[in-house]
């Protein structure tokens, strides 16, 4: 499954939002070494770079679409090709920053207790992920999945990613090796222009798997039923727009 970086910069702003929230809360003055993991097309590697330098910040990605937008839009960027499920930093790093990625690896837990080991004393490892499964943007998703000539090939392969822990997981499996662990959720509601920006928008993310598992014969026909139930559960406000519900899940976990 091939990521679009032009595609996902589509709503930049609003995508750029929960990296802004995540960094205000990394308790860190100054770094030598801070790696954005899961960097994308390096909207959240600017804003690294932005706090704490050019020259203390890299970034890395498995995805090659998306690091060759990062390297155009940061030149002077250290940028490296990586699977976050087995990488780890070849010196202790102050600071590793993960901006929705981690929901993608189901044993993003046991990762974590490895990241940690990656960190100089004092270090931090802080992570966003979507928390959006139960949502209808996504149990849209499922629907659709269930409901057209495409539906065998769900039967055979779930597209859904899996959901997110309690907090309370995340915190004990990770007190540990810290000296602090910070969990929090935060809810957006996005204004958006009507049901299809919406589709837009998770063509980005979410709805990459669903379409991947309905093959390219049924794309079209996928995505019109799925904007059908969209439209159903997103009615528009006094101005004509959609709010876009989404929660996301937080955590600043420092090392002891």
């Amino acid at each position: 499954m091939a990521w679009s970086a032009s595609q996902y910069v589509k709503f930049e702003d609003e995508r750029t939002r929960p990296v802004r929230d995540l960094l205000a809360q990394v308790p860190l003055e100054r770094v030598a070494k801070a790696i954005d993991l899961g960097c994308g097309p390096g909207n959240s590697t600017e804003l690294i770079i932005d706090r704490y330098g050019r020259q203390a910040v890299s970034g890395l990605d498995s995805d090659r679409n998306m690091l060759e937008a990062a390297r155009k839009r940061l030149p002077d960027t250290s940028f490296t090709e990586a699977d976050l499920a087995t990488w780890q930093p070849d010196k202790p790093a102050d600071l590793l920053f993960a901006n929705a990625v981690f929901q993608w690896l189901p044993n993003h837990l046991d990762i974590f207790e490895r990241l940690m080991d990656g960190l100089s004393e004092g270090g931090v490892l802080a992570v966003q992920m979507p928390d959006n499964l139960g949502e209808p943007t996504h149990l849209a998703m499922e629907e659709t999945a269930h409901a057209g000539p495409w539906k065998a090939a769900f039967e055979q392969k779930s597209a859904r990613r899996n959901t997110l822990p309690p907090a309370s997981t995340y915190y004990s499996r990770l007190i540990g090796k810290s000296s602090r662990v910070d969990v929090w959720h935060a809810i957006y509601n996005h204004p958006m222009a009507d049901a299809a920006a919406i589709v837009e928008w998770v063509k980005g993310t979410g709805l990459m798997p669903y379409l991947a598992t309905a093959g390219e014969e049924h794309r079209e026909a996928f995505l019109a039923d799925y904007l059908s139930r969209v439209e159903k559960a997103y009615p528009k406000m006094a101005d004509g727009r959609v709010l876009l519900r989404f929660p996301r899940l937080f955590m600043v976990a420092v090392k002891a």
